[in-house]
């Protein structure tokens, strides 16, 4: 051996032209060189890849539910309607109940009959005091003058008024 020349190998061992490179393998059995394993460097990323996924899942899930929530809130509003509407009319049927049983005593028809129909049994005199400051007071023969005519006055009015008209007040119609 060349004497400037040095070895490749620790212990003195070249591999030579006649070595391949399986040769250089330890046997199987024998004790094997801590093996190196190499890893790749990556850089640190703001969110992961299972990060990443894991987003990707949450969000299609919450648009998964979104449109049944959706139909959930509106059904849970129109129940609230309709319960609000029931109580309303529960309350309603209460009050007419009372309403009934009111007309069920014949004292209160009496009053009634006596205060909306303006009759009286006979033998009883009928008194009305109108309150002119009251805003039901819907006035009397005083007021009738300052009002409009009934609708029927007027129809009655054109009709009086067409039959005064004389012939030469009238335009022929244009030939």
């Amino acid at each position: 051996m060349n004497a400037s020349r040095r070895p490749s190998r620790p212990g003195g061992r070249s591999t030579g032209p006649g070595r391949t490179r399986a040769a250089r393998r330890p046997a199987p059995g024998t004790v094997a060189r801590a093996e190196v394993k190499r890893v790749r460097y990556r850089p640190d990323r703001k969110l992961s890849r299972r990060a990443a996924v894991l987003a990707l899942v949450l969000s299609a899930l919450a648009l998964a539910y979104a449109y049944p929530l959706r139909t959930y809130v509106e059904q849970r509003i129109e129940i609230n309607r309709l319960e609000a509407e029931q109580s309303a009319q529960q309350e309603r049927i209460a009050d007419l109940e009372a309403e009934r049983l009111k007309w069920d005593d014949p004292e209160y028809v009496k009053a009634q009959i006596r205060s909306s129909l303006l009759l009286v049994p006979p033998g009883e005199d009928l008194v009305i005091v109108i309150d002119e400051d009251d805003p039901k007071h819907t006035g009397g023969a005083d007021d009738a003058e300052g009002a409009d005519p009934a609708w029927y006055d007027e129809l009655a009015a054109t009709f009086e008024d067409a039959d005064r008209l004389d012939p030469d007040e009238t335009e022929e119609p244009a030939e």
